[in-house]
């Protein structure tokens, strides 16, 4: 791959994510303020695998078949939008348990990760998106693979940069919060959440016709 083409992809990339947060970094700033940056790397590590496996899933041409099938769009948006709210839902009834829990260290590793991936798995866009990214960028007379490899990694290394960076956002979020009880924090991450669940719900999945 020239490094001409790898620049404007990398150019690409940069310019997709300069956006407001999506669902995976609300998710991030959201954990981020509850059990602070170090923890909330595991709800990045969740959204980068799920990541991988829609990469792979369009490396395999699914990207073809999810974006001719409206009820599986729709069943997988709908659903990542009621796992989200339910997120939300806790936080924003989940009760005081004094000052200094504001940032927890109860969420497990594991179900850290596993709001990162379910959350971004419930994005069925995303195969869609690599599905036509990828061969924008890709040399048909040269290897495959190893393209593909430097493109993904690429994309992963980025898109994990940027969730840290959230996160981090997050955590200085918190110190501004740490005068307010932690009712209010676990609403406001509550309240994160439902904004998340919102903007799946809104966001346009239906594939083109």
């Amino acid at each position: 791959m020239p490094l001409e083409t790898y620049l404007v992809y990398l150019s690409a990339v940069m310019v997709f994510f300069a956006t407001p947060p999506d669902t995976s970094q609300l998710l991030i700033i959201s954990n981020s303020i509850r059990h602070g940056l170090r923890r909330s790397v595991f709800t990045a590590c969740g959204d980068l695998t799920a990541n991988c496996l829609q990469m792979i899933a369009a490396a395999f041409g699914l990207a073809a078949i999810v974006a001719t099938s409206a009820t599986a769009f729709l069943w997988i948006k709908w659903l990542g939008m009621a796992y989200l709210i339910w997120i939300g839902l806790q936080l924003i009834l989940s009760k005081e348990e004094g000052r200094k829990a504001a940032v927890s260290d109860t969420g497990s590793s594991l179900r850290l990760f596993r709001q990162g991936f379910i959350t971004s798995m419930a994005n069925p866009f995303a195969v869609v998106f690599f599905g036509a990214l990828f061969p924008q960028f890709i040399d048909s007379g040269n290897p495959v693979l190893p393209q593909l490899l430097i493109l993904g990694l690429t994309y992963i290394v980025v898109d994990g940069l940027i969730l840290l960076l959230w996160g981090w956002l997050g955590v200085r979020a918190t110190a501004a919060l740490q005068r307010y009880s932690l009712g209010l924090v676990s609403k406001i991450c509550g309240g994160l959440m439902i904004l998340a669940a919102t903007l799946l719900a809104t966001k346009d999945l239906q594939p083109r016709r």
